[in-house]
């Protein structure tokens, strides 16, 4: 259970680590607002020849709940999109990665309010850890430039992004028992319908680029690796282990965007990125040992899995 989830987890940072290379190759050949639009029309269309039927055989659950399932996709598919993409052009991306590096935080917390779960001493040094890392990324090495961030409007909102993910990552433990493939498009609707007045906005601003060939290369990868691919494996790493332990990995998105930047871009690979990565995965590696020590007593109880069944 463990190593699939894990290696769904990887995965995923791996995609998502992606959409930060495909964001930088977006500039100038598609919008933002157009792309977030682009990339949940493209994604609905992937996911209704795999999941109609489905969709239609648990309609009356998916009814039941439309609710919860039209806040998780708004939340965590386009307003954190949308906020992100927003933030970038008021303030930095070193400001964007530290304050993104707050979501394994929130987790914990949300969980705790809501749930009383409770989380180890070595799992919050794992957390640690991973946010040093990250900061290290940020920074390129010079964790001195982080004393210089100026805060501004761009930060304000991005925090509004870091809450919106966490509390769909905190939400999925709510989500009814349905079969992935419904989920998935119930999902992927509610981000569609969600992301239609920002790309009206964009529209009636004027400020609209239609993709050119490289534009919609990006929106298909943003549709198919790292929204319906990443968020399956994401959706089912935290039935396996819970978002607490799941949320953790978010931090590995800069570190593998980095490193896909030198591969795929062409930048230089620095000692601080393998440092990072080392710290970053160790601290993932020492909250784990610490997070399934503790969930040994409750593994004997059943959990829903993304079929309606249940597993111990």
């Amino acid at each position: 259970m463990h190593r699939a989830a894990y290696l769904f987890l990887l995965s995923t940072m791996l995609l998502w680590g992606g959409n930060s290379v495909a964001g930088k190759l977006a500039v100038g050949h598609v919008s933002p607002m157009t792309l977030v639009f682009l990339r949940w029309v493209l994604a609905v269309l992937i996911m209704l020849p795999v999941g109609w039927r489905t969709f239609r055989e648990d309609w009356p659950e998916l009814r039941r709940h439309w609710r919860l399932l039209a806040g998780l996709g708004a939340c965590g598919f386009t307003i954190f999109n949308v906020i992100f993409y927003t933030a970038l052009n008021y303030t930095t991306a070193i400001n964007v990665s530290i304050e993104q590096a707050a979501i394994p935080i929130v987790i914990i917390l949300a969980n705790f309010v809501l749930f009383r779960l409770h989380v180890q001493r070595l799992q919050i040094v794992g957390v640690a850890l991973t946010i040093v890392g990250v900061a290290l990324t940020a920074s390129h090495g010079d964790l001195g430039q982080l004393l210089k961030l100026d805060l501004n409007f761009g930060d304000a909102i991005m925090l509004v992004a870091v809450l919106c993910y966490s509390l769909y990552s905190v939400g999925l433990r709510l989500k009814p028992a349905i079969r992935w493939q419904s989920l998935m498009l119930a999902l992927s609707f509610a981000a569609l319908l969600t992301s239609v007045p920002f790309f009206a906005w964009e529209v009636a601003a004027g400020r609209v680029i239609v993709p050119d060939a490289r534009g919609w290369a990006v929106a298909f990868y943003t549709a198919l690796g790292a929204s319906v691919v990443s968020q399956i494996f994401y959706i089912r790493a935290n039935e396996l282990i819970g978002a607490n332990r799941a949320g953790l990995f978010i931090n590995l998105v800069p570190i593998f965007g980095t490193l896909l930047s030198v591969l795929i871009v062409g930048e230089q690979f620095q000692f601080y990125q393998g440092l990072a990565l080392a710290l970053v995965l160790g601290g993932i590696a020492l909250a784990e040992y610490s997070g399934r020590r503790a969930t040994v007593p409750a593994s004997r109880s059943p959990s829903l899995n993304m079929s309606g069944s249940t597993q111990k």
